[in-house]
């Protein structure tokens, strides 16, 4: 089978080449661009079976991006990848030709599934799903790819152990909350003596 080719427009690096690291793995062909007018370019040289489009991004938004190509092209599916989740921006977003709509902080596994079910003939998923190994989590500025034991920050990057990727997700997982360094232990360890 042909790999699937994918043209993902974002503007948050970081983030940018986890998601399009994490497609090659899975062997789609992934075109990045980091702008709307980029992307727009890209779109025109073509083919792509499905387009994975950041809503906020510099020069052209994913929503004009969007309905410019929905004046051509009525059939490619659009994925919108946004941390935009009001109701109201959900609604625009389909009003400008979008298929799906993905928020972040998103599981790249979904988001794998979600193209497959969109470029299925009966928009059903047609296979067993694999289990969810691999998600991006946005804590602030900096991607925490728990799955790769990995921190991004811009164009730097830092590699955890597999405790340490352990302990920042399950922090991750209890925001807001607190959590005893008895519940901790036992999580992380089976055991909650300290030594």
């Amino acid at each position: 089978m042909d790999k699937i080719r994918v043209l993902l427009a974002e503007d948050e690096l970081a983030l940018a080449h986890i998601v399009r690291e994490s497609l090659e793995e899975r062997g789609f062909s992934v075109k990045l661009c980091a702008d709307g007018e980029q992307a727009y370019e890209q779109y025109q040289k073509g083919p792509h079976d499905i387009l994975v489009l950041d809503v906020m991004m510099p020069k052209i938004d994913g929503f004009e991006l969007a309905k410019r190509i929905r004046e051509k092209d009525k059939v490619t599916p659009i994925i919108f990848l946004t941390a935009r989740s009001q109701v109201k921006d959900v609604i625009t977003g389909f009003e400008m030709g979008a298929n799906d709509y993905l928020k972040k902080p998103f599981s790249v596994e979904e988001l794998i599934i979600r193209i497959r079910v969109l470029l299925s003939n009966n928009r059903l998923l047609n296979h067993t799903p694999k289990p969810i190994v691999n998600e991006i989590l946005q804590i602030g500025n900096i991607v925490f790819n728990p799955g790769h034991n990995n921190l991004q920050l811009g164009l730097n990057s830092w590699h955890l152990t597999a405790r340490e990727s352990e302990l920042l997700k399950l922090l991750y997982q209890h925001k807001h909350e607190i959590i005893s360094r008895k519940i901790l232990l036992q999580k992380l360890w089976g055991d909650d003596n300290f030594f």
